[in-house]
């Protein structure tokens, strides 16, 4: 591999590594307190409120059915709105993040109703608030679930970053879309392919292994 060659690579895979990492974060920081919320206004929740879960459900599932190569193309005036423009890797982190979110937040809910109501029960009969009962009882109870459901979002995130690359968005897939596949370069797809397969073992060996800790304390 030619040392031009390598450096592509190596600023699409740092391109790559900068739209998962942050999308990932942004997802997580909307998607959890969406999760809650969700598992909270809940018929059985603590809260109940029929019209915000319903809504909320809603709106939830309509951004997670819909195909992320359509959703790019959809949300490009917001994308512009934020960054400035519709290409490169700064643009491509917002659909990206919009994409993250209700995935997290289904996750997180998911992993909140695991919890043993008993716990929660018990908390509410001590006279414990709703706040405590989420921080104290909620989330610490369900932290390897959810630690496990963003791992599965970054997992997640890696293919959909590649797919960014479909309408400029740098990276890796831009790598593969433009030398492997409109030059005719199998080799750079090749690469490309063994590329997104190494970093995605990595982060979820990385999330199986901090599951692992949390669930042993």
């Amino acid at each position: 591999m030619s040392s031009e060659m390598l450096d592509l690579f190596l600023r699409a895979f740092g391109e790559t590594l900068l739209m998962v990492g942050v999308a990932g974060m942004l997802g997580g920081l909307i998607g959890v307190p969406l999760g809650i919320l969700l598992y909270l206004t809940d018929s059985r929740g603590i809260l109940p409120n029929p019209a915000f879960n319903r809504i909320g459900g809603l709106v939830v599932n309509a951004v997670r059915s819909t195909p992320f190569i359509i959703l790019l193309v959809a949300v490009i005036p917001l994308t512009r709105f934020f960054v400035g423009s519709s290409i490169g890797t700064a643009a491509a982190i917002v659909p990206l993040t919009i994409a993250a979110a209700p995935f997290v937040a289904r996750l997180v809910e998911t992993a909140l109703a695991e919890v043993d109501r008993g716990l929660i029960e018990a908390a509410q009969a001590m006279g414990a608030t709703t706040r405590q009962i989420v921080f104290k009882v909620l989330v610490p109870e369900a932290f390897p679930g959810i630690v496990a459901g963003l791992t599965i979002t970054f997992v997640s995130l890696v293919g959909y970053s590649a797919m960014a690359g479909a309408i400029g968005g740098g990276g890796l897939g831009d790598v593969g879309i433009r030398y492997g596949y409109q030059r005719f370069l199998p080799e750079v797809m090749l690469m490309v392919v063994l590329i997104l397969i190494v970093f995605v073992q990595l982060v979820q060996s990385l999330g199986d292994w901090l599951v692992r800790r949390l669930r042993h304390r």
